[in-house]
C-alpha cells in the first residue's frame, strides 16, 4: 500500500473552519500561483492524482485543483496537512510554504493595478518577498540602480509611444520599487554590470553621467555589491542573457526574472535555476572586483 496514503494524522475536521472557506480570487497574483504550483509539485512527488489527493485529504477533488491554480486561498494550516499526506519531511520547504500562504497584506504596488503592466506589479511583489537579488545587464543599467532622467529616456522611445500621463506612471513605479534598499533589514543586492550597460547613453551626456555617480553612490550602500564586466576580458562571448535571480527562504522557491524579445519571463523549474545560477557564477568570476570596478566607473565619470 503507498506510504502516502496511510497519512491521515492529521483529519481534516481538526483544521480551523477558515481553511475550508477560501472565497474565488479575482485577481491571482504571480506569488500566489507560485505557492498553487508548488503544493502540486509536492503531490505529484508524492505520486498522487488529483482525485487520490482529495480523498486522502478528506476534501473535493476541485478544491484540489482550485488551490493548485490559484483560484482560492488556502491557510497555513492546510499547507502543512498536505504536507504532511505528501510525506514531504522537508521541514524548511513546508515552513517557507506555510509562510507564503499567511501573506494577506497588500503591497504598496496594489494602488498601481490596472495603470502600469501586470509584470510591473510581479516584479514589484518579487523584490518585496526576495531574501536577496543576484542581477547581470549587458546592455541596460539594472532598473533598481536606474535614476528618475534614466528611466524617462528609455521609457521614451517606447513603441507604441506612450502618453504623458502614463509615462509618468511608469517612471514613478520605477522609482518607488528602489524601496527595496530600504528594507528592515536590508536584502542583499549584488549586481553585475557589462561596460555596454554602462557606456550606452540612454539621454545625454548628463544624463549618463549622473546616472554613473548614482550607481557608485549606491554601491556605497553596506548591502548593495556592484561589479563590471569590461569589454577588455576574454571569452566572455556569448555570455549575454541579462537575468534577475531573487533568493527564497528556501533555494526551492528561487526565482529567476529573464529579460526576452517578446517581454519579461519568470522562472522556476530546478533545472532552469541550476542553469541561471551557473551563468551568474560565470559573469561573476569574469568580473573585476568591488574596488576595481567602483574604480572603472570613477574612470567613465571622468572621461565625460
Amino acid at each position: 500500500m503507498n506510504p502516502v496514503k496511510q497519512g491521515w494524522d492529521t483529519p481534516t475536521s481538526q483544521l480551523p473552519e477558515e481553511a475550508e472557506h477560501m472565497p474565488a480570487r479575482s485577481i491571482i497574483t504571480a506569488r500566489q500561483e507560485r505557492l498553487g504550483a508548488e503544493l502540486r509539485k509536492l503531490r505529484e512527488r508524492a505520486g498522487l492524482t488529483g482525485r487520490e489527493a482529495a480523498r486522502t485529504a478528506g476534501i473535493a477533488e476541485t478544491k484540489v485543483s482550485a488551490m493548485e491554480a490559484a483560484r482560492v486561498g488556502v491557510s497555513a494550516e492546510r499547507v502543512r496537512h498536505l504536507a504532511s499526506q505528501y510525506a514531504c519531511d522537508d521541514a524548511a520547504l513546508v515552513n517557507a510554504l506555510a509562510a507564503m500562504a499567511t501573506e494577506r497584506g497588500v503591497g504598496w504596488w496594489e494602488e498601481y493595478r490596472g495603470l502600469v503592466p501586470a509584470g510591473y506589479l510581479e516584479m514589484a511583489e518579487l523584490e518585496e518577498h526576495t531574501t536577496y537579488l543576484r542581477t547581470f545587464q549587458s546592455a541596460h543599467i539594472p532598473g533598481l540602480l536606474q535614476t528618475e532622467a534614466q528611466v524617462r529616456a528609455l521609457l521614451t522611445p517606447s513603441v507604441p509611444k506612450l502618453s504623458d500621463e502614463e509615462l509618468e506612471r511608469r517612471v514613478k513605479f520605477r522609482i518607488a520599487r528602489q524601496r527595496f534598499f530600504d528594507g528592515t533589514p536590508p536584502a542583499p543586492y549584488e549586481a553585475v554590470v557589462h561596460e555596454a550597460a554602462l557606456r550606452i547613453r540612454a539621454g545625454d551626456r548628463k544624463v549618463a553621467r549622473d546616472q554613473l555617480l548614482h550607481i557608485l553612490d549606491r554601491a556605497e550602500l553596506p548591502h548593495v555589491t556592484v561589479r563590471v564586466v569590461p569589454f577588455g576580458v576574454d571569452g566572455f562571448a556569448g555570455i549575454n542573457h541579462p537575468m534577475l535571480y531573487a533568493g527564497s527562504a528556501h533555494p526551492q522557491l528561487d526565482t529567476v526574472y529573464l529579460d526576452t524579445p517578446h517581454g519579461g519571463e519568470f522562472v522556476h523549474a530546478e533545472a532552469q535555476l541550476s542553469r541561471c545560477r551557473g551563468v551568474l557564477g560565470m559573469v561573476e568570476h569574469a568580473a573585476l572586483g568591488v574596488l576595481e570596478s567602483k574604480d572603472f566607473i570613477h574612470s567613465l565619470v571622468q572621461s565625460m
